[in-house]
């Protein structure tokens, strides 16, 4: 005989295990991770692994955030457990947490804490990092030019780097926690920024350096943890004290010349006159020389007369 109790009970494990059911996140493996992370603008990716209790310890926070996130940023929340691909975009690998935002990843780093990954990923959703080449490196930046801008962190990597492939998410992490003190940029330095790479001296990726006020301030570390490198940008770059200045660029003394040429051929007289003088300390020139020739011979044959 069923019994109302009986019903109760029935009634809340099932309502348990609605609850449970809404809770759980989705897992992918790696293929159909691809193949979302391509075809959806927000994507968020728990990456976990076996006998790790980091992993399970972020995996409820996550649990408890994902319906939040779903409705303030539209975000697909999916979990990719012993996955390949956290090589890709972690060094530090699982457990790890990343938001792709058409694609671009957003790596986050700190303590397991709710409102701090809501707040991160809802206020950046968007990617902070601009890729620059030599077209309108110096445009932007005007690192040379007064840096009227403003500061600029610069990540010089290159596509034969897999390594510097790792660094992406980590690097816009470091962007969306400084985001509204300075600004962040990379450079190809084989591919479209090979002039600025050769300008600023870069021969290895990756390289990372801060401009600031005119001077060049080179990470040296090996270390690119997100949080090695906010704390470079905010204090540690102080302990060069004799920063390099910023290099001009590869093309601004021939343009000087050449704008200085364009600027006579433009006036035929001081062209001329330009002319002229040069002309006229060729000939001194030569006429000096002919005569000191002529003074030796002469020299010389008097010292064998004697």
């Amino acid at each position: 005989m069923i019994t109302i109790s009986k019903i109760y009970t029935n009634c809340f494990l099932i309502v348990v295990g609605i609850l449970c059911a809404s809770a759980l996140i989705e897992q992918m493996d790696d293929t159909d991770l691809v193949h979302l992370i391509t075809a959806k603008d927000n994507v968020i990716v728990l990456f976990t692994k076996d006998n790790c209790v980091d992993c399970d310890e972020l995996q409820v926070v996550v649990e408890n955030i994902q319906n939040e996130l779903k409705e303030t940023i539209g975000a697909i929340i999916v979990k990719a457990h012993n996955s390949h691909m956290v090589n890709v975009y972690d060094p530090s690998k699982e457990p790890s947490l990343i938001y792709f935002r058409h694609g671009s990843p957003l790596l986050y780093f700190g303590d397991y804490k709710e409102d701090e990954i809501v707040q991160l990923f809802t206020e950046n959703q968007e990617p902070i990092v601009k890729e620059l080449s030599d077209k309108n490196f110096e445009h932007l930046t005007q690192a040379a030019t007064g840096a009227t801008t403003g500061d600029w962190f610069v990540f010089f990597y290159s596509t034969d780097c897999v390594f510097c492939l790792r660094l992406h998410a980590g690097y816009e992490a470091v962007g969306a926690r400084l985001k509204r003190r300075l600004n962040f940029a990379r450079v190809d330095r084989l591919g479209a920024g090979i002039s600025t790479g050769k300008r600023f001296h870069v021969v290895e990726s990756p390289q990372f350096m801060f401009l600031r006020q005119g001077h060049v301030f080179r990470y040296t570390a090996k270390d690119y943890a997100p949080a090695k490198l906010i704390e470079f940008v905010e204090t540690g770059y102080r302990k060069q004290t004799h920063p390099e200045p910023v290099p001009p660029e590869a093309n601004s003394i021939n343009n000087f010349f050449a704008g200085q040429l364009q600027a006579l051929t433009n006036n035929r007289q001081l062209l001329i006159i330009a002319s002229v003088i040069i002309g006229t300390f060729a000939l001194i020139a030569v006429v000096m020389k002919t005569l000191a020739e002529k003074k030796s011979a002469k020299a010389k044959r008097a010292g064998k007369s004697k």
